[in-house]
């Protein structure tokens, strides 16, 4: 299965259609605990200015290959910005919420807002990987190239099964913008807030609130993308909060301008 286009939390999809082309591929079935999809985004931009691609990123851990080298981007909490110039490609693997603590040394949110040399996590034969998946065209190759890759990691990991418990978790969250509050999710779960804000911490990279947090902005930006004419209020108490300021200090914060200025352009 492949698939075409730019994922929510990708900023003003639209004005980079015509010259970016994110593929995704899933990953061989023994990795789908771990792993979301492997994503190949590639740009052509000669003749053209450079482009700065916005994303307001998901609560996952990515390893991505670049001509510059194999990174580890810990879960970003701000807007992350992406300079595009010329034509390149990078892939990357999406692993799953809470599935990276495998193999991290040590908890998730060590890595929040870094990247870090893959090599430091993975060791230097991911390098070589990188180089061998980006002299690909075909997806299919290039994933099994990163499949083959993390299989042989598997017999190493220590098994651990609230990796899967989380990445419940976080899912059940970001498919819900409607859940508002971390003690309503504490409550329902049967857990104390403190735990399950250690929990994230360990796992994830990111506290709960945030994560419920940018669930809603993921929203809230779609709506937006889809055009002028929004009724913000209606939506900001479709979201759950107290009234449409608060959803405007909030997008604004993230986005970096108002949702009216932000849906207008």
């Amino acid at each position: 299965m492949t698939g075409h286009g730019l994922s929510r939390g990708v900023l003003r999809p639209d004005a980079a259609a015509g010259f970016l082309d994110v593929r995704k591929q899933p990953p061989a079935p023994a990795l789908a605990g771990l792993v979301d999809f492997y994503w190949n985004p590639r740009w052509d931009l000669r003749g053209r200015d450079p482009y700065e691609q916005k994303v307001l990123a998901h609560p996952n851990v990515h390893l991505v290959f670049e001509p510059e080298g194999a990174l580890v981007y810990g879960v970003q909490r701000g807007v992350f910005v992406r300079r595009l110039a010329g034509a390149g490609q990078v892939f990357g693997v999406k692993f799953r919420p809470g599935a990276f603590r495998p193999f991290a040394h040590g908890p998730v949110a060590a890595l929040a807002d870094r990247r870090v040399p893959a090599a430091d996590v993975f060791g230097a034969a991911v390098a070589e990987v990188g180089r061998r998946i980006l002299a690909l065209d075909d997806l299919a190759a290039m994933a099994a190239l990163a499949d083959g890759f993390l299989l042989g990691l598997l017999p190493a990991l220590p098994a651990d099964p609230q990796v899967a418990e989380v990445a419940a978790l976080v899912e059940t969250i970001t498919a819900s913008p409607r859940l508002f509050r971390v003690d309503e999710l504490a409550r329902g779960l049967g857990m104390p807030v403190r735990r399950l804000q250690r929990l994230f911490a360990e796992y994830v990279g990111a506290s709960p609130k945030w994560v419920l947090r940018r669930a809603r902005l993921h929203e809230a930006a779609a709506r937006a993308d889809e055009g002028a004419g929004l009724d913000w209020a209606a939506l900001a108490a479709d979201l759950g909060y107290a009234d449409q300021a608060h959803l405007t200090r909030d997008f604004t914060a993230a986005v970096g301008s108002p949702p009216s200025r932000y849906a207008g352009r």
